[in-house]
């Protein structure tokens, strides 16, 4: 029988205890070869961006508003309906050595370790983004709680269910936040646990609503122009000069431009592809300045022992020199070196994309815009004037980077249509002519 009482859900207490028999560090989330994601973790809790050395604390995958704790307290407040639960196969047959039956106890309160560690090594496989284990990590963990840690064999197609119907009636989460967990145990049952979840066609799950991005004019772009200092004015410009995310302008390299030719090549953006675009022609100067400013640093790093830019993957061990190299160094620099855990190496990391995202929210306080900007903001501006501007859809997809026109498509709704003639509101019309 599932969950029949209040009382048999897991207590606040007890799921501390679960923390703590199933803990799971970044470390072991994010192996150690991948220095990268130690910096980025090191950027984000130091207020020059870098500093110290990277000590990575114990993993808390929950999120803003939706921590553990509180999702732990909701579940022991709600009672499922009564269902009987037999398990539809094995886990792993290295683990499970004969099927759990109906007739025995569910063990609850296990270690889920060897689940995380499955993982965290298929996502590292298929070389999904870093962002995408933390994700799929936190949700794993919050099914885990729902399920009281009850063994891995002991996981049926009916918690699956039941999890997600808890989040879209009980919870409430928005149609995003039940489609990321939706894909995450998806995920989980196919690539880990090797079966498939069984019909979910009944599980209840929450109407996803079109969506409007917000889209800044261009006298409110220059607005916000006006209150950012440098580095930040140049990256915002990129941002909507170039049609860049975040991640993919503050990731480029000093080898990524061609000034002469005013192209920049963005390498492993989304989906790890790369896409060239047009460099606008009024930024080149502030861009020779920046590269003047990041040799100057580079020269700097190298008299004080530096270890070169943290590359990504394994590049570092394919090209011994590589780090150390003018043209791998990044266009926009942290403040200070990061010294990496293992080796006891100086390395410097690209600005957090943090520091970025707060300057953008005091310009835009300090503009007095009444719209929700944030850095993709840029993005989506950049976009709805190249369509404003009678450019054709496919050239816009194919600088955004987009798979599909289908995503491309969104921004025909966010521009005013012009017809052969214009619509008016009736409330315009000349009432004498009516």
């Amino acid at each position: 029988m599932y969950y029949e009482t209040v009382k048999e859900r897991p207590s606040v207490a007890e799921y501390v205890t679960i923390r703590k028999n199933t803990s799971v560090k970044k470390a072991e989330i994010f192996p150690d070869n991948d220095t990268t994601v130690f910096a980025a973790s090191a950027a984000k809790r130091s207020n020059a961006v870098q500093a110290g050395p990277v000590d990575v604390p114990p993993s808390r995958t929950g999120c803003q508003g939706f921590g553990d704790q509180k999702f732990a307290e909701e579940i022991s407040k709600t009672t499922c309906q009564e269902a009987d639960r037999k398990p539809s196969g094995f886990f792993d047959k290295t683990i499970c050595n004969k099927r759990q039956t109906s007739d025995q106890p569910v063990e609850i309160g296990t270690s889920w370790k060897f689940a995380f560690d499955g993982l965290r090594d298929e996502i590292m496989v298929l070389q999904y983004s870093p962002k995408t284990l933390k994700s799929y990590s936190m949700w794993l963990r919050k099914f885990q709680v729902f399920t009281k840690s009850k063994t891995l064999a002991a996981v049926t197609d009916e918690d699956y269910k039941a999890f997600l119907t808890f989040l879209a009636v009980k919870r409430k989460v928005s149609a995003s936040t039940q489609n990321q967990a939706f894909n995450a145990l998806l995920f989980f049952f196919r690539h880990v646990m090797k079966r498939e979840p069984g019909d979910i066609k009944n599980v209840v799950r929450a109407k996803q609503k079109p969506y409007r991005p917000v889209v800044l004019s261009r006298r409110e772009i220059d607005l916000v122009l006006t209150h950012l200092s440098h580095p930040y004015d140049l990256i915002v410009k990129l941002l909507y000069g170039c049609g860049l995310r975040l991640f993919e302008c503050l990731n480029l390299r000093l080898a990524d431009f061609d000034l002469e030719g005013c192209m920049l090549t963005v390498h492993d953006g989304k989906g790890k592809k790369d896409r060239s675009v047009p460099l606008p022609e009024t930024v080149i100067p502030e861009i020779r300045m920046q590269f003047d400013v990041a040799a100057d640093l580079h020269e700097k790093d190298l008299n004080v022992g530096y270890a070169g830019a943290f590359l990504k993957g394994r590049l570092d061990k394919k090209y011994k020199n590589a780090a150390k190299e003018l043209a791998w160094q990044w266009v926009f620099p942290g403040l200070s070196l990061t010294t990496v855990r293992d080796t006891g190496e100086k390395k410097r990391y690209h600005i957090h994309e943090s520091h970025v995202q707060r300057a953008i929210r005091d310009a835009v306080r300090k503009a007095k815009l009444y719209k929700r900007v944030t850095a993709h903001t840029f993005r989506h501006s950049f976009a709805t004037h190249l369509l404003q501007a009678n450019y054709d859809i496919r050239t816009i997809q194919d600088l955004l980077g987009h798979s599909d026109v289908r995503t491309t498509m969104i921004y025909t709704h966010v521009i005013k249509s012009m017809p052969a003639k214009e619509i008016r509101s009736p409330l315009d019309f000349d009432p004498e002519n009516s």
